[in-house]
């Protein structure tokens, strides 16, 4: 399965200053962070997603370099695609993850199939 190991890593640093309730499992064609049984992170070859709080999700969602998780043609709230573009430095990348890693206590686990 094809995705950036090198962002890989950058996310997984994040993520580890921040806490050791995460597991790593292939998903959405790219390497996905679950942090306590909830998915939050994703990286791609091209692109990283992200679970938000629905205000920062109505803040970033027209934004250039943001694209929307769909099923089928419908948008996912929350969940967004972010272009490697807009991640060129740490302070970036750490934004990103930091609001996914904030928002994850108050996200719904999903229900298991």
């Amino acid at each position: 399965m094809p995705y950036d190991e090198t962002m890989v890593n950058r996310v997984r640093e994040i993520i580890a200053d921040r806490t050791d309730k995460v597991e790593e499992r292939a998903m959405f064609g790219g390497l996905a962070f679950l942090v306590d049984d909830k998915l939050c992170v994703a990286v791609k070859t091209d692109k990283i997603f992200a679970r938000l709080a629905p205000e920062v999700y109505e803040a970033v969602v027209d934004k250039e370099g943001i694209s929307l998780m769909k099923r089928g043609n419908t948008a996912m709230k929350g969940y967004v695609y972010i272009d490697f573009d807009m991640l060129q430095n740490q302070t970036q990348l750490e934004r990103w993850v930091g609001s996914a890693l904030d928002f994850n206590p108050l996200a719904e686990r999903s229900a298991r199939r």
